[in-house]
């Protein structure tokens, strides 16, 4: 019976698959550190596949800083870390489809690793613009200025310091690099083919960032470069008399074919004032895009047949050609002006859109911060709990571009769960079933902040009660707009579908908490340990772990969604979890009796778990593995 392995994906190995997949005669073995065999890359046989593909030298083009090579590797190491549920702080536990992840957030993507991989549609961030005083994220990447000025040239080899080593030099950008650089490759991973990733950044770091996405999801994939006017009034305390009124928000997509869904066209500028037959229209530019020289046919004058006025061809000619321009005068399509020196237009009708949406603009002009300072005080009572943070409608804008309303939305910066808000709201308005996860560093609250005088000890504690907060309001607006519609028509008819709304709108969230393997670090050696310990079958979980911290680390491990429903049930007087009707099947009880186990095996579940300890012998194991084996072949069954 197979043991749980209560560790991240090994991200360099996965890499290594993905190469083999493609180049299986570049792909060998070697023997790690530990002794044990790995699959690893044949360079010199990559490099003849390839042929003359491969960058060498100083000569290709990379964006490169002092310390990428150890995010890189950061990225790609497996840690021995567990997500701990917390239902006391959770909201609808047992229900919710929503997640909120406390603690350091590449140790979060690494965990969602397996059970997220290509499942998150859409990803929005804002993370901090590295404006000297927001940068709280301690890797193990992060160098200290001895290793930084050894890597960086900033010392001679007798370790001589050779220029002053500041902020004001390449390190204070090298570290936000390798912060954003890292959590970008796990982040990609988890996007769908045709997910997209909005990122919210401002001058200080907006290039770097532009750089790094084009390397991490290709340049062929950027969407745009967002330009989000935030700021609504001219700010003149500034020393340079500049008011930077402005962020960006970088979009791109996780493949090269993706789509936004764009905005809602105005349709106000569609009427029917000649009482058209075909329904409303609007008249549209007939001109075209090309010169004579490139589209000589596009070039010609224009006549009315009705009234012989003519027309001069515009400097880059018609949008139609002569026969086409024909068939459009014929049908009536064509508005000729009175005047010979206007310019002919075409009739847009309704019926004709192959979309009721329009390209969203780059240029976005239409909600400012202070909404967001107002948004979060009125539901903290007027207070001010968090600086700057961003409307919903802003995030939502960017939610919405998903035609599908039913997916996973992600926040690895979570801040004041913004996004988490955003989600709520417009599922309430369009009846959509997006989820979300949210994933925030457990950051403490300055201690003379109107936030730590209320009692809120962190950044999380925040964000939480925020969501709890947004969650009621949203549903109680819900109600009352139900309740109202169902008082002005017909109580039953109201009621059918309408109410569904509300039932079925998710405002909750399960809490989990980043936390060190459930599994103990450090076994006791053959010395240490007496006859009567091996007896008793001394506990390799450590202290203080519950049957759910057990769970929720086989489900980490196992890679299975952490939103699923759990079901406990009572099998044989013992305690069974069962998670989604099947997906896994869990018992961490001592002692598990045979008939137990059997009635575990006719579930027939996808997986099953136990403790190690839950069987007296070697034996014991081995029959339950015969069990499953008769009555349910198909279950995968593990211990911890």
């Amino acid at each position: 019976m197979e043991k749980m392995k209560f560790e991240t994906p090994d991200m360099a190995q996965m890499n290594i698959e993905k190469i083999a997949v493609l180049f299986p005669n570049c792909v060998t073995e070697s023997k790690a550190a530990d002794g044990k065999l790995k699959k690893a890359v044949n360079f010199d046989a990559l490099k003849q596949m390839l042929g003359e593909s491969v960058a060498e030298g100083d000569e290709s083009y990379e964006f490169t800083w002092v310390g990428k090579r150890d995010a890189m590797v950061e990225a790609a190491k497996p840690i021995r870390k567990t997500l701990r549920p917390c239902v006391e702080e959770s909201k609808n536990f047992d229900t919710t489809e929503n997640l909120y992840i406390e603690g350091d957030n590449l140790e979060a993507l690494k965990l969602l690793q397996e059970g997220y991989l290509g499942k998150v549609k859409m990803i929005y961030i804002d993370p901090p613009y590295n404006t000297g005083n927001d940068f709280i994220y301690k890797d193990d990447f992060r160098m200290d200025s001895a290793k930084y000025a050894e890597e960086s040239g900033a010392v001679d080899d007798e370790g001589n310091r050779m220029v002053q080593n500041s902020d004001s030099n390449g390190r204070f950008h090298s570290d936000w690099c390798s912060m954003i650089y890292s959590r970008l490759l796990l982040a990609r991973n988890l996007l769908t083919d045709d997910g997209v990733i909005f990122i919210s950044i401002d001058d200080n770091e907006q290039a770097n960032l532009k750089k790094i996405c084009d390397e991490v999801f290709g340049g062929d994939c950027f969407v745009g470069d967002f330009v989000w006017k935030r700021r609504q009034m001219v700010d003149s305390r500034s020393k340079n008399g500049v008011s930077e009124d402005h962020e960006y928000c970088l979009a791109y997509f996780r493949c090269c074919d993706g789509k936004l869904k764009g905005v809602l066209s105005d349709m106000t500028k569609f009427s029917n004032p000649d009482n058209d037959p075909r329904g409303n229209w609007r008249s549209s530019d007939l001109t075209g895009l090309a010169t004579a020289d490139k589209r000589p046919n596009l070039h010609y004058d224009l006549t009315n047949p009705e009234t012989g006025i003519t027309y001069p061809c515009p400097p880059l000619g018609w949008r139609y050609d002569k026969n086409h321009m024909k068939e459009l005068i014929e049908k009536k399509e064509i508005l000729f002006p009175a005047d010979p020196s206007g310019r002919p237009r075409k009739k847009m009708f309704v019926k004709d859109l192959g979309s009721l949406y329009t390209g969203i603009s780059t240029i976005l002009n239409t909600v400012y911060n202070t909404q967001g300072t107002r948004e979060l005080k009125g539901l903290f009572d007027e207070k001010t709990f968090f600086d700057f943070p961003k409307p919903t409608d802003l995030v939502k804008l960017f939610v919405d571009q998903n035609e599908s309303k039913d997916f996973i939305v992600l926040d690895f910066f979570s801040g004041s769960a913004t996004t988490a808000h955003a989600v709520m709201q417009l599922n309430a308005e369009d009846g959509g079933h997006r989820k979300f996860i949210m994933v925030q560093l457990p950051e403490k609250c300055d201690e003379n902040s109107e936030a730590a005088k209320a009692g809120y000890k962190t950044i999380c504690e925040i964000g939480k009660e925020r969501i709890r907060r947004a969650g009621d309001k949203i549903l109680a607006e819900q109600q009352a707009k139900e309740k109202s519609a169902a008082d002005k028509t017909d109580l039953f008819e109201s009621a059918s579908d309408k109410s569904a709304t509300a039932k079925t709108l998710d405002i909750g969230f399960r809490v989990l908490k980043i936390d060190d393997s459930n599994m103990k670090d450090v076994y006791y050696s053959a010395g240490e340990i007496s006859q009567q310990d091996l007896v008793e079958q001394i506990s390799n979980i450590k202290d203080g772990r519950t049957d759910m911290d057990l769970l929720f680390g086989c489900l980490v491990d196992w890679g299975v969604p952490l939103s699923l429903p759990i079901k406990t049930e009572t099998i044989e007087n013992l305690q069974v979890y069962n998670v989604n009707d099947g997906d896994l099947v869990a018992c961490f009880a001592n002692d598990i009796p045979e008939a137990a186990i059997r009635q575990i095996a006719a579930a027939k579940p996808l997986r099953a778990v136990f403790r190690d300890s839950s069987f007296k012998s070697d034996s014991a194991k081995i029959n339950v593995t015969e069990i499953f084996k008769t009555i349910s072949p198909n279950t995968t069954v593990k211990v911890v």
